[in-house]
């Protein structure tokens, strides 16, 4: 899929109701290991739906990224499980998860998300956002301007990872 015309992406908050889609988009981005399960979208959402957003190609929902805000400095495995540690006031937004749909990759639509929720942090007056990528995608997120901080503690879904940080 080519997305030719940026003007069809339509980004926007995502909301209880929107469990199905984060859901099925997970599934076909991840490996199981790593997936999110259903209900971990499901508590995800009924904390912090609001730093969820969608993107969608007119009607059809083509990715999102998500994550939860903390003052914690430290993105950890039990972030990933616990929606309830989300603390609305903190300084760090956290990056769970940024997922597009493989027929929409290399064309532009991650990147419209990153940017869009770095525009949210700043918005919110955070410090700045972090998360953890497999070593393939440091150089990605380095266009963004995230640094990377070497090995993160997380192994989740049992592979590497390295966190990154952007601080504003």
């Amino acid at each position: 899929m080519n997305v030719n015309n940026n003007n069809t992406l339509i980004i926007r908050k995502a909301t209880p109701a929107d469990l199905d889609i984060v859901t099925s988009i997970e599934a076909t981005c991840f490996p199981s290991a790593e997936a999110a399960p259903r209900k971990a979208f499901e508590e995800r959402l009924a904390h912090y739906a609001d730093h969820f957003l969608l993107i969608f190609d007119g009607e059809t929902p083509i990715g999102f990224i998500d994550g939860f805000v903390s003052d914690e400095m430290v993105l950890t495995d039990e972030m990933f499980s616990d929606a309830s540690l989300h603390n609305p006031k903190g300084s760090w937004q956290m990056i769970f998860g940024l997922n597009t749909l493989p027929a929409y990759r290399n064309c532009g639509v991650a990147a419209r998300l990153i940017e869009a929720f770095i525009h949210l942090a700043k918005e919110e007056k955070r410090k700045g956002l972090i998360l953890t990528c497999k070593d393939k995608l440091i150089h990605y997120y380095a266009k963004f301007g995230f640094v990377n901080e070497g090995e993160s503690v997380s192994d989740h879904g049992g592979a590497k990872w390295y966190q990154m940080r952007l601080t504003f």
